[in-house]
């Protein structure tokens, strides 16, 4: 039942409005059960999507959302950033980083995921990519890969950029205790910000953002 979100501190503004209900409540959540289900929504919206180019000042980067199979049905791999990092010290992120010259989204996202976690290239299958992130603040487009990650035999390994990898079920982010909506100040600036409150961990910012589509995706 324990779901504190660790100690890490939401720099929230003074007027915050929270929804007041959790917006899958009512939903069939079955497709979450099978990472070959998730790829499929997955691959089904890839196809037909068309993103939008980012803007001429943005800092292009990408991040691999890595799926896999586990006990409870599909899971994700998180990474919490360590508190040697010069930003976003202690967060909880994928794998990812800026592009280097000439390189593809897709590439990149492959590259940070050996860099940072030791997960092989060769043991992910891009199955598509959802829509692009862009944050408020940095300005940073974030283009998100998703792939199959085969972890037999494979162990994942920490870095001096990461303090722990995660592998988290899909299906624990739709507890009731779980998700949080928040619109933060008023319009026409007001920024809806995602919340995913873990037994020791906080997700949100644009790591939230883009847990939220993967299952919006996935649950049409």
């Amino acid at each position: 039942m324990k779901r504190p979100g660790g100690d890490q501190v939401i720099p929230r503004p003074s007027q915050v409005w929270v929804r007041p209900y959790n917006p899958w409540r009512e939903l069939d959540v079955s497709a979450l059960g099978s990472v070959h289900s998730v790829a499929a929504k997955v691959n089904e919206f890839a196809s037909r999507f068309t993103p939008l180019p980012p803007r001429e000042d943005a800092q292009i980067s990408a991040v691999l959302i890595g799926l896999s199979d586990g006990p409870r049905g599909a899971e994700v791999i998180l990474t919490k950033r360590s508190k040697h990092m010069r930003t976003y010290t202690g967060e909880i992120s994928f794998p990812g980083g800026r592009l280097e010259e000439a390189e593809s989204s897709q590439e990149a996202a492959l590259r940070e995921a050996w860099e940072e976690i030791a997960l092989p290239p060769h043991k992910v299958e891009v199955i598509g990519e959802l829509a692009p992130v862009t944050t408020s603040f940095s300005r940073t487009h974030i283009v998100p890969i998703v792939g199959l990650v085969d972890l037999d035999g494979e162990n994942l390994a920490n870095n001096d950029e990461v303090e722990r990898i995660i592998r988290l079920p899909l299906v624990e982010l739709l507890r009731e205790d779980t998700f949080t909506e928040e619109h933060w100040g008023q319009p026409p600036t007001q920024l809806q910000v995602f919340f995913f409150y873990l037994d020791d961990e906080t997700v949100w910012g644009a790591t939230a953002r883009m847990l939220h589509q993967l299952i919006s995706v996935v649950l049409a």
